[in-house]
């Protein structure tokens, strides 16, 4: 017979000691694999130098908190939350891709990455500046809206076969976006024409500037020395070509071959799609859109977003062929 003390002791350890070193074991394991995800993640760069173009600083700035400025700066936060969503992955694209082409190697703000300008960055408006501009009950109702659309989206940018895309947008495109080349220098394959259809509720999707003949004529001659005007300004005007997207892409003016966004420059045109009649002694010209019309539309996502698309596909209407990628 086997020695009831000895049986005890094993049916002790099978009990109560294998269960621990088997936890013991899992729980290391575990780690490992969460101690190689924190790797991964912190390899990730969340914060960036900002150059204020107001204040003349570089300002270190967490991306995200920097995105809420950003996206209430550059879309209206009434716009539908689908609209902000897709706004605040393209300008957080936008950073990273600053970060892969060049970071802070540029002659406009050496160190830093981005700049508050929006001319040439992405506008950035301080808490102030945007109490300022709304007033307290935008900030009570609209800023946390903002944040929300944000941080919904953290740490998501657009990607074209592995690459960060260059996220263009734009207010209005009057009905259809540009191609990246008929705008721009180069031809970009995720920056394609594509139908705009739901900007009804954009306050520029129609402009109309008028001026006296005289004005055009001086504005023109002043730009181009060479034009020659006759007696008859209509017919001193001709349009010669479209882009896909309905923009002017040639016009002769006064003999002289210009591009429509050189007239647009010229006129402050709210973007390059015109038609222009001369009459009783005035310039007639009526613009559709709003902006150079390439990529994402912001009152179309705003527009796709109240017809009940999501964020994802608002994004991957407008810029063609594109992954969304979560960073972090």
């Amino acid at each position: 017979m086997k020695n009831p003390f000895l049986i005890a002791i094993y049916v002790l350890i099978a009990i109560i000691v294998l269960p621990i070193i088997m936890t013991l074991a899992i729980y290391r394991g575990d780690a490992a694999v969460n101690t190689d995800s924190k790797v991964s993640v912190s390899d990730v760069v969340t914060t960036i130098n900002v150059y204020n173009h107001r204040t003349k600083k570089i300002e270190e700035k967490n991306i995200e908190e920097y995105l809420y400025n950003v996206v209430a700066s550059e879309m209206p936060a009434a716009f539908h939350e689908e609209a902000l969503k897709a706004q605040a992955i393209a300008a957080r694209s936008y950073v990273f891709y600053k970060m892969e082409n060049g970071g802070e190697n540029n002659n406009k703000h050496p160190g830093a990455v981005v700049c508050t300008d929006h001319t040439h960055c992405q506008e950035y408006l301080s808490l102030d500046q945007l109490r300022k501009a709304h007033g307290e009950e935008w900030i009570k109702n609209m800023w946390p809206k903002v944040k929300n659309a944000v941080d919904q989206t953290r740490g998501m940018i657009l990607k074209y076969e592995g690459k960060v895309v260059e996220p263009l947008y734009h207010s209005t495109s009057g009905g259809k976006t540009e191609n990246s080349e008929e705008v721009f220098a180069a031809m970009v394959p995720y920056l394609r024409s594509v139908e705009s259809p739901f900007e009804e509720g954009s306050p520029r999707l129609v402009g109309v500037v008028k001026i006296t003949e005289k004005e055009f004529i001086n504005k023109f001659k002043s730009a181009y020395p060479k034009v020659k005007f006759s007696n008859n300004l209509s017919n001193d005007i001709k349009i010669l070509s479209r882009t896909e997207g309905g923009s002017v892409k040639e016009i002769n003016i006064g003999g002289v071959k210009l591009r429509g966004r050189d007239v647009r420059s010229i006129l402050d045109l709210n973007s390059a799609d015109f038609e222009i009649n001369v009459k009783d002694g005035y310039v007639d010209i009526q613009t559709r859109g709003y902006g150079h019309g390439v990529g994402m539309s912001q009152w179309g996502a705003n527009g796709m977003g109240n017809e009940g698309y999501k964020y994802d596909e608002i994004l991957k209407h407008y810029f063609k062929g594109v992954d969304i990628e979560k960073k972090y």
